[in-house]
C-alpha cells in the first residue's frame, strides 16, 4: 500500500472533520445557551452545560452553581437542569419533595411557560444566530445603489476592456441602463455579441468604449460538492469553450449544461495570474449533476448543473446597509431557507423530488470542509444555514427533540397535567425510533447517492 500517496487524502479528511466540529460546536453551542439562559431568566437552575459527550477534558463551576465543561466527543451537547434524572430533561430523579412536588428552581417544578419557554429558546436561538450571520454578512459585503458606478473590472481573456472602476454607466449597446432591480430583465435584452458598445460619464464627459457582454461566463461562486468543485474550478475562473462550442455569454453556458441530460462536457478554463497580469488555460471534464432547485415561489425545479454562479464582469460600487435593512434582509435568508426546507422534505415524502437530497453526517461534513476551503465568509455562511437547519429540526413534534416537548408542554396546558410515566417512555421510545430511522436513511443516503 502506498502510505506516502494517501497523506493527501488524509489531511483532507482531517481537514473536513475539522471543519465539521467546528460548525456543529457553534451551532449546538448557541442553541444549548438559549435553553440555559431563558432557564435561568425563569428561574430554573442548571447543574451542567456540556460542549461534547463522554469524558470531560475542561470543566470550571460559575458563581450560580453551573458547571462548564468541555468533553471528549464533540459532536453535540446538552444542558442538564437542576432535578433531570439525566439531559433529555423528561424523567425527574429524586428531588420530589413529600408533597409530591419538585422545587421550583427544577424543570419539572418550575411553572409551565418557564418550561416551554425554555424549551423553545434553543431553536429560537438558533434562528437568531442565522439571521444575525446573514445581516453581518450583507454589511460587510454592502448593497448596490443607483446610480450604476463600477468599482472594479473582472479580468477577461480576450476582449480589451475600456471600462474603468469610476466610470458611470449611461447607456449599453445604444441602450439607456436602467436602475438596478431592471437590470437583470435588460441585459437579456441586448444583442447577443461578445463586445458591446458602453457609454460612460468619466472625468466630467460622456465616452464610448468597448466592452464585454455584461454577463460573461465568470465564475462568481462555486457551490460545495458540485461538478465544478470536484474539478477545481475557482473563483474569477473564466470559461471559454464547453462540449466543443465557444461561449462569451453566462446564458450561453447554462443553455448548454441544461442540455446536457448529465453528459460528460469538455471545459476550457481561463484563469486569471493572481497580479492580473495574464493567466492560464485549463483544459478539463465536467459532469453535470441532476439537482433540484428551490423556488421563490414556493416548489422545486429540476436543472442538470455544474455548480457555478454567474455575475457581472464589473462590480457596482457599493454602500454599507442600514442595521433594519440588514436585519430584513438576515430574516429573509432565514425564512426562505424554513419554507425551502420543508418544501423539499414535503416533495422528497410524495416523490416529486429525489429522496438523495435528504443528507446525514458524511454529506454535511464534506459540505463543511468545502465551505471551509472557500474562505471564511463562506464557510460563515454555511454555518448560518445550517444553524437554522438544525433549529427548525429540533422543531419537528418527534418526542427526544424540542418539538416534542413543546408538544407535551401543550397536552399540560389542555388538559391541566403532564402525560404519565408509562405515555412518556413509549412516547419517547417511538421518538427515538423515527430519529433513528431518519438518521441511518440519511446516512444510506450519504454513501450511496451520486
Amino acid at each position: 500500500m502506498d502510505l506516502i500517496g494517501l497523506i493527501p487524502s488524509f489531511g483532507s479528511a482531517l481537514y473536513t472533520v475539522a471543519a465539521f466540529v467546528v460548525a456543529l460546536s457553534v451551532i449546538v453551542a448557541i442553541h444549548e445557551y438559549g435553553h440555559y439562559i431563558v432557564g435561568r431568566w425563569s428561574g430554573i437552575k442548571a447543574d451542567v452545560f456540556s460542549i461534547g459527550f463522554g469524558p470531560v477534558l475542561f470543566a470550571r463551576t460559575d458563581r450560580h452553581g453551573t458547571r462548564w465543561q468541555i468533553a471528549a466527543l464533540p459532536f453535540g451537547g446538552y444542558v442538564k437542569f437542576a432535578g433531570d434524572a439525566d439531559a433529555t430533561s423528561v424523567s425527574q430523579s429524586d428531588t420530589v419533595g413529600a408533597d409530591g412536588t419538585a422545587p421550583r428552581h427544577t424543570m419539572h417544578g418550575a411553572p409551565l411557560w418557564a418550561r416551554a419557554a425554555t424549551v423553545a429558546a434553543g431553536p429560537v436561538f438558533n434562528f437568531i444566530l442565522s439571521i444575525a450571520i446573514f445581516s453581518a454578512v450583507l454589511m460587510f459585503r454592502g448593497v448596490a445603489t443607483d446610480p450604476l458606478v463600477v468599482d472594479e473590472v473582472q479580468p477577461l481573456p480576450s476582449v480589451a476592456q475600456g471600462v474603468v472602476p469610476g466610470d458611470r454607466l449611461l447607456e449599453i449597446a445604444g441602450r439607456e441602463t436602467p436602475e438596478l432591480d431592471g437590470l437583470d430583465a435588460f441585459i437579456d435584452e441586448l444583442p447577443m455579441q461578445p463586445v458591446l458598445d458602453y457609454t460612460v460619464a468619466r472625468d466630467g464627459s460622456d465616452v464610448t468604449v468597448a466592452g464585454a457582454y455584461p454577463e460573461p461566463p465568470l465564475v462568481g461562486g462555486v457551490t460545495p460538492q458540485s461538478a465544478a468543485f470536484e474539478a477545481g474550478i475557482e473563483r474569477g475562473d473564466v470559461i471559454t469553450r464547453i462540449d466543443g462550442q465557444e461561449v462569451f455569454a453566462f446564458s450561453q453556458l447554462r443553455d448548454i449544461v441544461g442540455n446536457s441530460d448529465g453528459r460528460p462536457l469538455d471545459v476550457t478554463v481561463w484563469r486569471p495570474d493572481p497580479d492580473g497580469q495574464g493567466g492560464e488555460t485549463l483544459e478539463m471534464t465536467l459532469t453535470p449533476k441532476r439537482m433540484d432547485l428551490p423556488l421563490s415561489e414556493g416548489g422545486f425545479e429540476t436543472r442538470w448543473l455544474i455548480g457555478i454562479t454567474g455575475g457581472l464582469y464589473f462590480s457596482p460600487r457599493t454602500e454599507t446597509p442600514g442595521p433594519f435593512q440588514a436585519l430584513a434582509y438576515g430574516a429573509d435568508q432565514t425564512v426562505f431557507i424554513v419554507r425551502a426546507s420543508l418544501s423539499g422534505l414535503y416533495n422528497m415524502a410524495v416523490g416529486a423530488i429525489s429522496s438523495c437530497n435528504l443528507r446525514g453526517p458524511i454529506g454535511i461534513a464534506q459540505t463543511s470542509g468545502a465551505a471551509a476551503s472557500q474562505g471564511g465568509l463562506s464557510f460563515i455562511w454555511f454555518i448560518a444555514v445550517l444553524s437554522t437547519a438544525v433549529g427548525l429540526l429540533n422543531l419537528f413534534p418527534i418526542p427526544v427533540l424540542d418539538g416534542g416537548h413543546l408538544v407535551f408542554h401543550a397536552y399540560e396546558a389542555v388538559r391541566g397535567k403532564p402525560p404519565g410515566d408509562w405515555a412518556l417512555n413509549v412516547l419517547m421510545a417511538i421518538g427515538l425510533a423515527l430519529l433513528g430511522t431518519m438518521m441511518v436513511f440519511a446516512l444510506f443516503n450519504d454513501i450511496f447517492c451520486p
